[in-house]
Protein backbone atom coordinates (compact mmCIF):
# COMPACT_ATOMS: atom_id res chain seq x y z
CA UNK A 1 0.00 0.00 0.00
CA UNK A 2 1.20 3.64 -0.93
CA UNK A 3 0.86 6.70 0.75
CA UNK A 4 -1.50 8.09 -0.98
CA UNK A 5 -3.72 4.86 -0.39
CA UNK A 6 -2.95 5.43 3.29
CA UNK A 7 -4.23 8.71 3.13
CA UNK A 8 -7.65 7.70 1.64
CA UNK A 9 -8.34 4.46 3.63
CA UNK A 10 -7.37 6.99 6.84
CA UNK A 11 -10.12 9.59 5.41
CA UNK A 12 -12.33 6.68 4.42
CA UNK A 13 -11.97 5.21 8.28
CA UNK A 14 -13.10 8.79 9.64
CA UNK A 15 -16.01 9.02 7.10
CA UNK A 16 -17.34 5.55 8.20
CA UNK A 17 -16.96 6.48 11.70
CA UNK A 18 -19.39 9.52 11.12
CA UNK A 19 -22.01 8.05 9.29
CA UNK A 20 -22.02 5.15 12.14
CA UNK A 21 -22.51 7.92 14.88
CA UNK A 22 -25.35 9.40 13.15
CA UNK A 23 -27.10 5.92 13.06
CA UNK A 24 -27.16 6.06 16.87
CA UNK A 25 -29.63 6.56 19.32
CA UNK A 26 -29.38 10.40 21.00
CA UNK A 27 -28.42 10.40 24.49
CA UNK A 28 -25.74 12.03 27.04
CA UNK A 29 -23.55 8.44 26.61
CA UNK A 30 -23.66 8.78 23.14
CA UNK A 31 -23.29 11.73 22.56
CA UNK A 32 -20.19 11.77 24.94
CA UNK A 33 -18.83 8.63 23.02
CA UNK A 34 -19.34 10.05 19.43
CA UNK A 35 -17.68 13.37 20.55
CA UNK A 36 -14.52 11.84 20.79
CA UNK A 37 -14.79 9.20 18.37
CA UNK A 38 -15.22 11.87 15.87
CA UNK A 39 -12.65 13.74 16.98
CA UNK A 40 -10.05 11.05 17.23
CA UNK A 41 -10.76 9.01 13.83
CA UNK A 42 -10.74 12.48 11.54
CA UNK A 43 -7.29 13.54 13.57
CA UNK A 44 -6.01 10.39 12.66
CA UNK A 45 -6.68 11.27 8.43
CA UNK A 46 -5.45 14.97 9.64
CA UNK A 47 -2.45 13.99 10.92
CA UNK A 48 -1.36 11.22 8.86
CA UNK A 49 -1.59 14.18 5.88
CA UNK A 50 0.75 16.50 8.37
CA UNK A 51 3.11 13.34 8.15
CA UNK A 52 3.10 12.65 4.86
CA UNK A 53 4.50 17.07 4.44
CA UNK A 54 7.00 16.41 7.49
CA UNK A 55 10.38 18.05 7.60
CA UNK A 56 12.42 15.36 9.04
CA UNK A 57 12.66 11.95 9.64
CA UNK A 58 12.17 12.95 13.68
CA UNK A 59 9.14 15.16 12.60
CA UNK A 60 7.88 12.21 10.26
CA UNK A 61 8.22 9.60 13.26
CA UNK A 62 6.60 12.65 15.70
CA UNK A 63 3.57 13.03 13.30
CA UNK A 64 3.03 9.06 12.78
CA UNK A 65 3.62 8.53 16.81
CA UNK A 66 -0.28 10.83 16.82
CA UNK A 67 -1.70 8.58 14.54
CA UNK A 68 -1.12 5.79 16.63
CA UNK A 69 -2.42 7.36 19.10
CA UNK A 70 -5.65 8.44 17.67
CA UNK A 71 -6.13 5.18 16.06
CA UNK A 72 -5.91 3.59 19.28
CA UNK A 73 -8.39 6.01 20.62
CA UNK A 74 -10.77 5.67 17.94
CA UNK A 75 -10.63 1.64 18.79
CA UNK A 76 -11.43 2.25 22.53
CA UNK A 77 -14.59 4.52 22.12
CA UNK A 78 -15.61 1.98 19.57
CA UNK A 79 -14.60 -0.54 22.29
CA UNK A 80 -17.35 1.05 24.40
CA UNK A 81 -19.82 1.97 22.30
CA UNK A 82 -20.52 -1.53 21.47
CA UNK A 83 -21.30 -2.39 24.99
CA UNK A 84 -23.99 0.62 25.19
CA UNK A 85 -25.13 -0.23 21.96
CA UNK A 86 -25.13 -3.95 21.65
CA UNK A 87 -27.76 -3.81 18.78
CA UNK A 88 -24.69 -2.22 16.82
CA UNK A 89 -21.76 -4.61 17.44
CA UNK A 90 -21.81 -6.02 13.49
CA UNK A 91 -21.18 -2.55 12.09
CA UNK A 92 -19.07 -1.71 14.90
CA UNK A 93 -16.77 -4.77 14.35
CA UNK A 94 -16.47 -3.83 10.99
CA UNK A 95 -15.37 -0.58 11.41
CA UNK A 96 -12.99 -1.79 14.57
CA UNK A 97 -11.40 -4.17 11.89
CA UNK A 98 -10.67 -1.31 9.72
CA UNK A 99 -9.18 0.55 12.44
CA UNK A 100 -6.85 -2.39 13.91
CA UNK A 101 -5.53 -2.83 10.04
CA UNK A 102 -4.88 0.85 10.06
CA UNK A 103 -3.22 0.74 13.56
CA UNK A 104 -0.96 -2.68 12.28
CA UNK A 105 0.34 -0.54 9.03
CA UNK A 106 0.92 2.59 10.86
CA UNK A 107 3.03 0.35 13.77
CA UNK A 108 4.89 -1.27 10.54
CA UNK A 109 5.78 1.65 9.76
CA UNK A 110 6.67 3.16 12.36
CA UNK A 111 9.07 0.23 13.13
CA UNK A 112 10.29 0.23 9.60
CA UNK A 113 11.37 4.15 9.83
CA UNK A 114 12.97 3.64 13.49
CA UNK A 115 14.90 0.25 12.10
CA UNK A 116 16.66 2.85 9.22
Amino acid sequence: MNAEELKQRTKKFAIEVGLFTQLLPYNNLNKAYCNQIIRSSSSTGANYRAARRAKSKADHINKLKIVEEELDESLYFLELLVVFNPSFEEKINSIYKEGEILLKIIVATLITLRNN
